[in-house]
């Protein structure tokens, strides 16, 4: 299908999976709904993984999937994904292409690309600040709006109006001290001072428990659905109508599950996938249904104190629980001794990237061990997955006390923690040590009840949760009405 539309949408997040993942559905939900033009602008490390978009199209789609443009743009020098310099001027140097109506070539498949009309509408991810300036400095008018795949309620606690602008604070600090800018206004706007947070939908808790493109965007979207956080969400929306701009949210936004190549497209990025499938067939023959733990903390997350992970490890060992673990984060170093222990145990698994909607969806998978990322714990939910709780930092804390607090389909462990999490917690009176006792108390105590009657409890309340959570992509649901009026103004 040659799409007539003059409208055309350029989309970029960074590499996180959590952020771009479900961009990729974003980007197939904006041609289901009107056919115009998609340019998905990415990493080449990334770009093998993005091309699973087609998970979204079955056969017959070809012409709305061919709609969509994914292009790895070309990076110059370093090209980790934790130097966020390189792929800022990789999308500066492609956008000007766009901007100006020009061909633009893909440094992964080498395919040179035809001109399109120029963008219309540009969604970059919440934390891409030099890219929008990019987009900015072009000298077309176009439409910018945040990419936010992260918990409405930390975006209300982080950059919402209670927040205030704290830029004059930052640079009246660097001017005094001498400091860098970043050490500075890191140190400001994380800033903890034990004050008890209200936020909406969630219990009380302390500051240093949660651990700006807001003010420049022209709108927002997030991946976030109104059934699993509606409160936080209508704040977001207040905060925005301040100044008369639109909130958007149109989560979940998950690769559809119900049709074998789905699966097979998602197993093509991983290079274990076939060991991992047989694996849980084998599990599942020998242990049975929901017998399984699996274990990931996304693509960036890891503990600064992988100690702890192993000894979680040890405890499913010590209680012959199977177990696969991802360990997708440049930070992620598993040592020889663990490996070795692992593969002696002989019912544990470990992979580098892992087919993540393919295990959760598994019937050998029963308990899900996660960061809680906003993309994961939607999966978990959706394919109805209760989860163990290892919150790390910015939205998962959040997560973790919603999903084990308020919605009962989740654990969250708590002796896990490190520096400002070894602090009391309000909702419980709890004061973590940290220890390796502790932790190994805390573990052996949790999975005892998970795969016990408690937990079925928890299983039991996640198809509530799911229906409500799906319920927002029916026809009239709040997702399917938000993403119909935001392509109405991708196309005005």
């Amino acid at each position: 299908m040659q799409s007539l539309s003059k409208n055309h949408v350029v989309l970029f997040s960074y590499e996180g999976w959590g952020h771009l993942r479900p961009l990729t559905v974003f980007a197939a939900r904006i041609v289901k709904t009107r056919p115009i033009h998609v340019t998905l602008l990415t990493s080449p490390r990334a770009y093998d993984r993005v091309v699973e978009i087609s998970r979204s199209f079955g056969e017959g789609d070809d012409t709305l999937r061919n709609l969509i443009r994914v292009i790895a743009v070309t990076i110059e020098g370093d090209s980790s994904m934790l130097n966020p310099v390189a792929i800022n001027n990789a999308f500066a140097t492609a956008y000007k292409h766009l901007a100006h109506g020009e061909h633009v070539k893909c440094s992964k498949s080498n395919i040179v690309y035809d001109a399109l009309p120029i963008p219309t509408s540009v969604v970059l991810d919440f934390f891409a600040k030099a890219p929008l300036e990019t987009v900015r400095a072009t000298t077309h008018s176009v439409k910018v709006y945040g990419w936010f795949t992260g918990a409405a309620t930390y975006l209300n606690w982080a950059f919402g109006p209670s927040r205030a602008d704290f830029r004059p604070k930052v640079f009246s600090a660097v001017k005094e001290t001498g400091r860098s800018l970043g050490d500075v206004a890191e140190e400001i706007v994380f800033a903890t001072t034990g004050e008890v947070l209200h936020s909406a939908d969630l219990p009380p808790m302390y500051d240093h428990e949660h651990q700006p493109q807001a003010r420049a965007c022209d709108g927002l979207i997030m991946s976030t659905a109104e059934p699993y956080e509606l409160q936080a969400i209508a704040s977001v929306k207040a905060w925005f109508a301040e100044t008369s701009r639109s909130v958007y949210s149109v989560g979940p936004l998950l690769s559809p599950v119900d049709n074998p190549r789905s699966f097979e497209e998602e197993k093509k990025t991983s290079a274990k996938a076939k060991e991992i499938d047989q694996f849980m067939d084998t599990i599942y023959k020998s242990h049975g249904e929901k017998s399984l733990v699996y274990i990931a903390f996304g693509s960036v997350f890891w503990s600064t104190q992988p100690e702890k992970i192993w000894s979680f490890l040890d405890v499913l060992i010590e209680k012959k629980i199977p177990f696969i673990m991802s360990h997708a984060s440049p930070f992620a170093v598993v040592p020889e001794s663990v490996k070795e222990n692992v593969t002696k145990y002989g019912l544990g698994l470990l992979s580098q990237w892992t087919p993540q909607q393919s295990i959760l969806s598994h019937p050998a998978t029963g308990w899900f061990v996660t960061h809680c990322g906003q993309n994961g714990i939607m999966e978990a939910i959706t394919l109805e997955v209760p989860m163990i709780c290892w919150p790390f930092s910015a939205d998962q804390p959040s997560n973790a006390a919603r999903l084990s607090d308020i919605l009962n389909v989740a654990y969250e462990l708590f002796e896990v923690r490190n520096g400002l999490g070894l602090k009391p917690t309000l909702r419980n009176g709890k004061v973590p040590t940290g220890t390796p006792e502790a932790i190994r108390a805390e573990a052996h105590q949790i999975l005892e009840s998970a795969f016990g009657k408690e937990g079925e409890k928890k299983r039991e309340n996640l198809k509530k949760v799911k229906e409500e959570i799906l319920g927002a992509w029916k026809e009239g649901g709040s997702s399917y009405l938000s993403m119909n009026a935001l392509v109405e103004v991708f196309c005005a």
